[in-house]
């Protein structure tokens, strides 16, 4: 796939079928309408494109309400690459791109830029100034500058699920620690990558060495539990692992930030300082307070039986 910035110049000598969206996260309703973009291009014989920006409109817009994000801008890069895309087309969202008119947009990206086709979109797009580039003014611009446009309807997990799979639902899931229904609709587990640093070593001196990441706080958590998952090292070696995502309440009465921790089972390995992934894979019991070592040992000895049952 290649990347473009909008300032470079883009020549398309064949028909290009295209998408915009914000993508976050890119679960499978995201999936569904860049298969059908990828598919169509090449019905066409036509190239495949995805426009997007370089951050989340919100982060302009509504900084005091910006949502936690699914996936980091790299994250998201490189999920879109593995839909099979041919192009890549990221929009600076500053000011001036905050402004621009529904009607300039179609002008300057999808016919200046792209001489679109076709253009794939999902049933809630909105764009350009005030959110007015929805559906209906594709419909009426696609007849004035003679292209096709489709819309693609919401993605259900099941016919008995009354809401449809967003973004907005998969963080309302990692908020419950709902890892699982998450995962469905991702059609991956939900992860997080972060370097691996020193912590307090008391899991070692129990029995439980874990490894401790760095994690962005612009970044979706699971609630405070317990969880069993993959751990994937720089090298692309996974291992399984028991995570602890929370305030260590046996340890930090009035802790006030949350902390990911994992340990890897049947490993013994210097892991500092490189750039991990955890995946979230099941939801094991939520974060307490024990009142001593012995039963904390206890309970991690469990954590770890649960964990190696769920996952060999």
């Amino acid at each position: 796939m290649e990347v473009h910035q909008f300032s470079d110049p883009l020549v398309f000598e064949t028909p290009t079928v295209a998408t915009l969206g914000t993508f976050d996260g890119l679960h499978l309703g995201h999936q569904k309408i860049i298969t059908d973009v990828v598919e169509e291009a090449g019905k066409r014989a036509g190239e495949s494109v995805v426009v997007t920006f370089d951050r989340h409109p919100a982060e302009l817009l509504r900084p005091e309400s910006v949502p936690y994000f699914l996936s980091s801008f790299e994250d998201k890069v490189s999920l879109i690459a593995d839909c099979g895309i041919d192009h890549l087309l990221v929009l600076p969202f500053d000011k001036e791109e905050s402004e621009r008119s529904a009607t300039d947009f179609v002008k300057k990206v999808f016919l200046g830029k792209l001489s679109v086709d076709l253009l794939i979109v999902g049933h809630d797009v909105h764009f350009g100034n005030n959110r007015e580039g929805n559906f209906a003014f594709l419909e009426q611009a696609s007849e004035e500058f003679d292209f096709e446009v489709r819309r693609i309807d919401p993605v259900m997990l099941s016919e008995e699920d009354s809401e449809a799979i967003s973004s907005t639902a998969i963080r309302r899931a990692l908020r419950g620690g709902e890892v699982e229904s998450a995962m469905q609709m991702l059609g991956r587990p939900y992860s997080i990558s972060g370097e691996v640093v020193y912590g307090d070593q008391r899991g070692r001196t129990i029995g439980f060495p874990t490894a401790n990441l760095v994690l962005s706080s612009e970044r979706a958590w699971p609630a405070d539990g317990v969880y069993s998952g993959i751990f994937t090292r720089a090298d692309g070696s996974e291992h399984l692992c028991a995570i602890n995502v929370g305030r260590r309440p046996t340890f930090y009465e009035h802790a006030n930030t949350s902390l990911l921790e994992a340990h890897l089972l049947d490993f013994d390995d210097d892991l500092y300082g490189e750039i991990c992934e955890v995946a979230f894979l099941h939801f094991l019991r939520s974060e307490k307070r024990f009142d001593g070592i012995d039963s904390l040992v206890e309970q991690l000895n469990d954590d770890v039986a649960k964990t190696r049952s769920l996952l060999t």
